[in-house]
């Protein structure tokens, strides 16, 4: 009987929320350091997340030294003043404590969760890990080399390797976007440049600090003292890059000799994460690739089998950065299924949407948004995270459903004709390009750039 009450309640918040989403109301200060803190609320479980934002992530990474903000983040737990590397986990597994770091485009976050009676203990250990990294010379040769067999490892894995290489020809080298995190930049990471890189960047005007979940009066003032003497610091100058201009279509075409299918990638002109374009863009990207029952899906999956699956996907960082159509296919099906998804670009940018096709990805949006951004303290640490970084409000979030129920079908078609034009585009195929049937050419690329993917590192440059 719980369980069934339980899933009712569950149930009932989630279709309560399809009506209307607000964040809690949450505390937030300015420290003399410089760090912001947040503290958010959500009681329903005795769980605590902390989370670290550092502004800069792998945009910070010199253009030489690509992946260095990552192995920074990965050396934190190799040791530390109060710590070794063992000594650390064992806490942390005492604790029954969960940590977590990564690294975007523009930051670094460091998470732990944990249960809310411990967050002292874990607000210790993960302060320990953020500012009193020894990074050991042996760990972080080990670091190092395990990375360095990742990246060569990469290669075996079609999909990871194609979204790399995707990545640096897309953006190019000179872009912060575009440069190589491969055995080649990271074999040149040395100790002294992780030292320098945390120095500089893992302080307190750099730094937002989000408590999440199962917080009371006490908690603001417990992690305000314990955050009080972190060295404020310079905080991060945010770059400046356009995208490359490209006067037609490019592609790269990565051999890969015992690929038995060919992995694609079409990449368009897409937004950052402030362009008010970001709801009526989202809701045409739902519909263009963004879920199962997206045309692009239902094109290259249900209807014609030529692959398991396709979606587009709209990236939203500090940069302005792309669109991307992603799918896969047998080599022998590669012309056809890069010319379909073509055709379902160009289909849905000369016909538009429906009125209908905008009610039903307003409802998906809707419906699926409460549980995926907004359920548990990690989600809520992690958008109210997005807001500082990028310097929005909490309109963000409470002002959502009213800003899709406001998209109107003419804005919609706006959004299709300004974003989807299959114009200039960028093409990457991975495969077995010596069984690649001919149509290729068809494409218009003049020049196609090819890279045998035993060449060393991930580097694609024009010819």
């Amino acid at each position: 009987m719980n369980r069934l009450l339980a899933a009712f309640l569950v149930a009932a918040a989630v279709l309560s929320a399809a009506n209307e989403v607000r964040l809690p109301r949450y505390t937030r200060e300015v420290l003399s350091n410089g760090i912001v803190l947040d503290v958010i609320p959500r009681a329903e479980v005795p769980l605590t997340s902390i989370r670290v934002v550092l502004r800069g992530g792998s945009e910070a990474d010199p253009p030489e030294l690509g992946g260095l903000s990552a192995v920074t983040a990965d050396a934190l737990r190799r040791g530390t003043a109060k710590r070794s590397a063992d000594q650390f986990s064992n806490e942390l597994d005492s604790l029954g404590a969960s940590y977590a770091q990564q690294v975007s485009p523009q930051s670094t976050v460091v998470n732990i969760e944990l249960l809310s009676k411990d967050l002292e203990k874990g607000l210790d250990l993960m302060l320990d890990s953020l500012l009193n990294a020894t990074f050991p010379a042996a760990e972080i040769q080990k670091l190092l080399a395990q990375r360095i067999d990742g990246s060569k490892a990469l290669k075996d894995n079609g999909g990871a390797a194609v979204a790399e290489y995707y990545r640096t020809f897309y953006f190019g080298a000179n872009h912060p976007y575009g440069r190589p995190v491969d055995e080649i930049s990271q074999a040149k990471i040395t100790r002294d440049a992780i030292v320098a890189a945390h120095k500089k960047m893992y302080v307190g005007r750099n730094m937002i600090v989000l408590v999440a979940g199962d917080v009371n009066a006490n908690t603001a003032a417990t992690v305000r003292k314990a955050l009080a003497g972190i060295a404020a610091g310079s905080p991060w100058q945010w770059q400046k890059a356009a995208l490359p201009v490209s006067a037609g279509p490019r592609m790269a075409i990565i051999d890969k000799a015992d690929a038995s299918e060919t992995q694609f990638r079409i990449g368009l002109p897409g937004i950052d994460r402030t362009n008010p374009d970001r709801v009526p863009l989202w809701l045409v990207n739902t519909l263009f690739g963004g879920r199962f029952t997206s045309v692009l899906n239902e094109a290259l999956r249900v209807n014609s089998g030529l692959s398991y699956g396709a979606n587009s996907q709209v990236e939203q960082n500090h940069l302005q950065g792309r669109i991307s159509i992603s799918s896969f296919t047998a080599t022998q099906n590669t012309v056809k299924a890069v010319n379909l998804a073509l055709e379902v670009l160009k289909g849905i940018a000369e016909k538009g949407i429906t009125a209908e096709q905008l009610a039903s990805a307003k409802a998906y949006v809707k419906g699926t948004y409460p549980a995926d951004r907004l359920e548990t303290a990690n989600q809520l640490a992690e958008i109210v995270g997005d807001i500082e970084l990028f310097d929005l409000n909490r309109g963000e979030v409470d002002d959502l459903f009213p800003r899709i129920d406001s998209v109107t079908v003419e804005k919609a078609n706006e959004m299709i004709r300004k974003y989807l034009r299959p114009q200039n585009l960028t093409f990457v195929l991975l495969g077995n390009a010596s069984k690649f049937p001919p149509g290729l050419e068809a494409l218009g690329v003049k020049a196609p750039v090819k890279v045998a993917i035993t060449e060393p590192g991930i580097r694609v440059t024009a010819e």
